[in-house]
């Protein structure tokens, strides 16, 4: 891949908190426990999470990577994270949905270095062609470094409809000198019921990906204007390990797509991304297409190990 000067500088940001729980009965035939998917060995040898920072390694070097994972994981986390230095772990309590992930994630990000362009990765994706993916990610960040007060994602083109992904609706192709696989987004449309997806689809609109881009001032300046109350108190707690520990425990639940992306479609574009191999493995069934598609058997169908 080349290197271009919108990626110089980049940091990546990795989200490792989920608890998998749609998965936990096939993690547990396959690791023996019901551990969250991100940290099983689904594949060969590596880790889902292993794997992703195996990925996108040539965007970043490992002072510039962060991985935010939940307190009660840390004991499978750790001895996944290769070189990452320990302060680049961002521990949060315990799992909030991607809201407070993605705020306490920023947060880190900012104390570090508040205007710098990121990539953030959820960490429990499959992706059939890396190098395919790197580029389209280089060109969200190209995008991005062009347009800084936007935010840049990664929109899949759909290969069927399916409601239990987000969809972006694009709009018109965004000015830019480079091709017309960038677009300004009409609406974002989080988990939309059979009907809905059928007609995004129809339509044009991409799989959200919730692989991301932009500017961290530019990321929490939006998210002071659209949740105040979250980011507020997020920053009192932020450093002092035992408020936020104490938030945790009266924090509600919130979705970064539906309840803050969904409400500012004018400030995204979606770069489409053809030719990743991208799913989400959100279900057995998601996987099980994966797995027919490269002639293998679903690990689950062997007898179980206690291999993590």
């Amino acid at each position: 891949m080349t290197t271009l000067p919108a990626v110089n500088g980049l940091w990546t940001l990795v989200l490792s908190g989920g608890d998998g729980t749609r998965l936990q009965a096939l993690t547990r035939r396959i690791a023996g426990t019901p551990i969250p998917k991100q940290y099983c060995r689904l594949l060969g040898e590596h880790s889902l999470l292993e794997t992703t920072l195996a990925r996108i390694a040539p965007l970043a070097p490992p002072a510039r990577t962060l991985v935010i994972a939940n307190e009660d994981h840390l004991a499978l986390a750790r001895p996944q994270l290769g070189p990452l230095p320990h302060a680049n772990l961002v521990i949060q309590p315990s799992n909030r949905d991607t809201g407070p992930g993605m705020v306490l994630s920023l947060l880190a990000l900012a104390a570090r270095s508040p205007q710098a362009y990121v990539a953030v990765f959820p960490s429990d994706h499959y992706i059939a062609d890396p190098h395919g993916f790197l580029a389209a990610v280089t060109h969200a960040v190209r995008v991005v470094h062009a347009f800084p007060d936007r935010i840049a994602m990664l929109g899949i083109p759909p290969e069927h409809p399916d409601p239990g992904l987000g969809y972006i609706e694009p709009s018109a192709a965004l000015p830019q000198p480079w091709d017309d696989a960038v677009f300004q987004v009409s609406s974002f449309h989080e988990k939309p019921g059979p009907e809905a997806a059928a007609r995004l689809v129809e339509r044009g609109g991409f799989w959200n990906s919730f692989v991301m881009a932009f500017r961290v001032d530019r990321m929490l300046d939006l998210l002071w204007r659209v949740r105040p109350a979250d980011v507020a108190e997020m920053s009192g707690a932020f450093g002092r390990p035992e408020a936020l520990a104490a938030l945790y425990r009266s924090l509600e639940s919130w979705n970064f797509s539906r309840d803050f992306l969904a409400r500012i479609p004018s400030q995204l574009v979606v770069v489409r991304a053809d030719r990743t191999g991208w799913s989400d493995w959100g279900t057995p069934e998601s996987i099980e297409r994966t797995l027919d598609s490269l002639h293998r058997a679903p690990p689950w169908r062997a007898p179980a190990t206690a291999v993590a």
